[in-house]
């Protein structure tokens, strides 16, 4: 498909929708789906949070991506730009502006842990094919992680290479950066799931898995676990980042704004479910292992199980080279809207905004780097440093972004800029979405909020 783009508005857009569901869902799909998803379904007791998962995804997720693409795609700049100029078009208060920000410097902060956590998979890369977990057990699995994590040069080393690989790509632009990329790693990332569920199928107990994630069990469903279920929906969409918001501008303005979310949706979801399928079998298949094992699911448990099994090392390497490329694609997309506002309002080129933003998060993410050894006894309110930015961004700063994205379309502003810009879409899908945008969404989002800070301040009580 060609990934050529047109002129709209002064500003470039993908001349094929593909092209945008493309770079969209390599946008969505992430650590979020193959290293969190699995785990808060494991912790959450599986089929009946995956079932609570998918409605939020269509009752929460879903309207609020159409109304974050079609900001973008009706203030066809950056997000901050973007807010800027539809609150001065519509006679709005400049209280809107801040919504822009917020999703840039919320894309940023993340980048900046995420290129650590990334890292650790670049890590184990080499680690597989050298044989490292070669019949290991779960103490020796530990035993490695654990030292990986004290050691802050070899963590620097491997998010300083992901975090050039990031930069690399969006410093040669649009079309040659983020378009080639899409176009090579999203189909790789789909073609490296299908091998490791065809390898789960065969080396895997792939019954158990399939009832562990598609038979509900509400006994297992806690409070807790609907809240858990709802922000994920909402974080695995790269919601509220700025990433949706700065790709929605590149979107060509005949296609169909509710399809295309529709699709991105889709196939984020079928990557956090094909994920699943690939992991929980080589759990179950190992009676050492357990799928609720929390965040370290990944990185100790699943090496113990390659190593045991027939080609398993070469399986792990995939593996590992997937979660990667996963980050890799979600990662290109929060530098991008900062990328952006640069070039637009501060007159840089594309090489030096990236190498300025792309510092940035680098140095911060050795805050990140040291809460794992040199810093881990340093805590403010009960986190470390890692634990306080994943806080200030999952928990507050994504959420009440999309708060005011619900709002803002929903309520503020002019329904005829809303309209125009989903007139390509069917009639009938329109009051639908805006009732649920402006009475579902607010209040679940909200609840995400105010019940997330409950929970995290009486944790910490």
């Amino acid at each position: 498909m060609s990934l050529a783009l047109t002129q709209t508005k002064s500003y470039p857009a993908w001349s094929s929708r593909w092209v945008f569901i493309m770079a969209a869902t390599g946008s969505a799909v992430g650590l979020g789906n193959i290293w969190k998803f699995p785990y808060i379904t494991g912790e959450n007791g599986g089929g009946a949070f995956v079932l609570v998962y998918l409605v939020c995804i269509l009752l929460l997720g879903i309207p609020v991506m159409v109304a974050e693409v079609l900001l973008g795609r009706r203030g066809r700049q950056s997000p901050i730009n973007t807010m800027r100029e539809l609150t001065r078009a519509a006679g709005l208060h400049g209280f809107w502006n801040h919504l822009g920000w917020l999703g840039v410097v919320a894309g940023l902060l993340i980048l900046s842990f995420y290129s650590v956590i990334a890292g650790w998979a670049l890590a184990y890369i080499p680690e597989m094919g050298r044989g490292t977990f070669q019949g290991a057990g779960v103490a020796e699995s530990q035993a490695f992680f654990d030292a990986l994590l004290a050691d802050k040069t070899r963590l620097v080393a491997w998010q300083s290479l992901f975090m050039l690989m990031t930069v690399g790509v969006v410093a040669c632009g649009v079309v040659k950066g983020l378009g080639v990329a899409v176009r090579i790693l999203m189909p790789l990332l789909f073609v490296l799931l299908l091998a490791m569920l065809i390898f789960a199928y065969r080396h895997g107990d792939f019954s158990a898995a399939a009832a562990f994630l598609f038979r509900p069990d509400f006994t297992a469903l806690t409070g807790r676990s609907v809240l858990e279920a709802l922000g994920h929906s909402f974080f695995t969409l790269s919601l509220g980042m700025g990433s949706i918001m700065a790709y929605g501008a590149y979107m060509p303005a005949g296609a169909s704004i509710g399809k295309t979310v529709l699709m991105v949706a889709f196939l984020d979801t079928l990557v956090a479910l094909m994920a699943g399928m690939a992991i929980f079998p080589i759990v179950f298949a190992n009676p050492g292992l357990n799928p609720g094992a929390g965040p370290e699911l990944l990185f100790v448990s699943l090496p113990v199980a390659f190593g045991a099994m027939p080609g398993g090392l070469l399986v792990g390497m995939v593996f590992f080279i997937l979660v990667t490329i996963a980050a890799w694609s979600s990662a290109i997309s929060l530098i991008e809207p900062g990328v952006a506002w640069l070039i637009e309002k501060r007159g840089f080129n594309r090489f030096t905004a990236n190498i300025s933003l792309g510092f940035i998060a680098w140095a911060l993410g050795l805050g990140t780097v040291l809460s794992f050894n040199d810093w881990a006894d340093f805590t403010l309110g009960g986190f470390t440093f890692f634990g306080a930015i994943d806080f200030l961004t999952s928990r507050i700063m994504l959420p009440l972004t999309g708060l005011l994205i619900a709002i803002f379309v929903g309520w503020v502003m002019p329904k005829m800029m809303v309209k125009s810009e989903l007139s390509g879409d069917n009639s009938r899908f329109y009051p639908l979405w805006l009732w649920v945008l402006r009475y579902i969404c607010p209040l679940a989002i909200g609840a995400v909020l105010l019940l997330g800070l409950y929970d995290t301040f009486t944790a910490a009580g």
